[in-house]
């Protein structure tokens, strides 16, 4: 008879209440709203046990939610042995003080900016990730300090949901000088890494690399687009935010012509705006694109909303000028049917499985369509010791003719308005002639 009985270590999930409240002028549904708010908490490890919502015409200011159904929250709290309340929209301090003290203590009340702030401290890997990601949560937390000490001694010790805030400091210890203090060290810090991806992005552009960004609503399957397309292998999983950080990868397309794809953070309704602000310089991979892929989930029934929630984030990065292709993926997920309804409510996009290899084909023909937008053909006679601009030529151009000549290179190319501005010094004494006229 064994003399111990080995215990799990393993964490256990926190029991989630997801709250919700109808104001009657939101794009998405209370229930399509609260079904995402439960796949956020699950991302982050809890068991939603409750889903409770109410129809107001504006938030009550004391509690958020009226008084009858905060004694009912109260209830469920207690019968269900709730660890943690999470409502779809933001709080203010005062309201989560508030409730703070009528569900007490034990439990803790946090809203869905928390709860995305919270993934996004998990999920962060690269260095510059993890400060965007900790100068949003000391934003959060900044106006949250007052009255918060016994709540933040209580979540020191659990650990969980909404409590990783501040990426190994003490909070303890945290007072409003030293945030502030804080996040001006983190938005310096993030001021010299924006300063040296703008040189990196400026040498791209300089070399004439046509710059392809895929952005979509989270968990439409960017980054197994980036894996079909580029052959790499970026982290894949089935969950909400799985990716971060940006992956750029290099795509040699069928014409010979090289250009990268750069997979980025996904999108979300009620995207924290403090969450925008802080990755603008990794957002500024989209922003300084030659052509948008949007990247759509066909099989999900709120398309045409993460549609929009896509655009809205574009346009608020000044993004939204840039040409862009409609993706339509996880075709492998509609029967016969649901695409031909796909391809006839949305002629100009591209349906794909990224999955399954499908239409992919199709896309990187539009993607070379794209990229010779705009393009003009001309003759140029390149000398051999400029061997970086043939290849570059050969990299980045279309080639129609080519043959080498005593003096250098001698081709007929169709090339960007970039490439032509720095081939200018070589184009050829008479662009329109055959090249055995020259």
């Amino acid at each position: 008879m064994a003399r111990f009985t080995p215990e799990s270590t393993a964490p256990v999930p926190e029991r989630a209440i997801l709250v919700g409240v109808d104001f009657g002028d939101a794009d998405w549904s209370i229930e399509d709203s609260m079904a995402e708010l439960g796949r956020l908490a699950e991302t982050d490890g809890a068991v939603v046990v409750m889903t409770m919502t109410q129809r107001l015409d504006k938030p009550v200011p004391r509690t958020f939610i009226g008084k009858g159904k905060t004694e009912e929250l109260v209830s469920y709290v207690r019968n269900l042995d709730a660890d943690v309340v999470i409502f779809d929209d933001e709080l203010t301090p005062s309201q989560q003080a508030n409730l703070e003290k009528v569900v007490g203590e034990r439990v803790k009340i946090i809203d869905r900016t928390a709860l995305i702030l919270d993934i996004f401290g998990t999920h962060a890997t690269t260095h510059e990730g993890r400060l965007q990601v900790q100068l949003a949560q000391l934003q959060y937390l900044l106006p949250r300090l007052r009255g918060m000490w016994s709540h933040l001694v209580g979540e020191q010790t659990r650990g969980g949901i909404g409590s990783r805030f501040g990426q190994g400091e003490s909070q303890l210890e945290v007072d409003r000088r030293i945030v502030r203090d804080r996040i001006s060290t983190l938005r310096h810090e993030l001021t010299e890494l924006e300063k040296r991806r703008g040189v990196q992005s400026k040498a791209r552009w300089d070399s004439g690399v046509y710059r392809v960004a895929l952005v979509g609503y989270t968990n439409a399957g960017k980054s197994t687009l980036l894996n079909r397309l580029t052959g790499s292998d970026v982290y894949v999983r089935d969950e909400l935010f799985a990716t971060l950080d940006p992956t750029t990868r290099a795509l040699d397309l069928e014409e010979g012509r090289k250009i990268t794809v750069t997979d980025t953070v996904g999108f979300i309704q009620k995207l924290p705006t403090m969450l925008v602000e802080s990755f603008k310089s990794t957002l500024a991979e989209v922003s300084s694109a030659d052509l948008v892929l949007l990247v759509v989930d066909t099989s999900d029934p709120n398309a045409d909303k993460e549609i929009a929630a896509v655009r809205s984030v574009l346009a608020d990065i000044g993004a939204d000028a840039i040409p862009s292709v409609l993706v339509y993926n996880k075709s492998d997920l509609l029967d016969d049917e649901g695409r031909r309804l796909v391809m006839t409510l949305h002629p100009e996009a591209q349906l794909i499985s990224a999955t399954e290899g499908t239409g992919i084909r199709g896309l990187l023909y539009r993607i070379a369509q794209e990229a010779s937008h705009g393009e003009e053909t001309c003759t140029v006679l390149i000398p051999f010791e400029k061997g970086i601009l043939v290849k570059m030529v050969h990299e980045r151009c279309q080639i129609i003719r080519e043959r080498y000549t005593q003096e250098g290179l001698l081709a007929t190319i169709r090339a960007s308005a970039r490439m032509r501005q720095m081939l200018e010094p070589y184009l050829a004494p008479d662009e329109t002639g055959d090249l055995e006229d020259l």
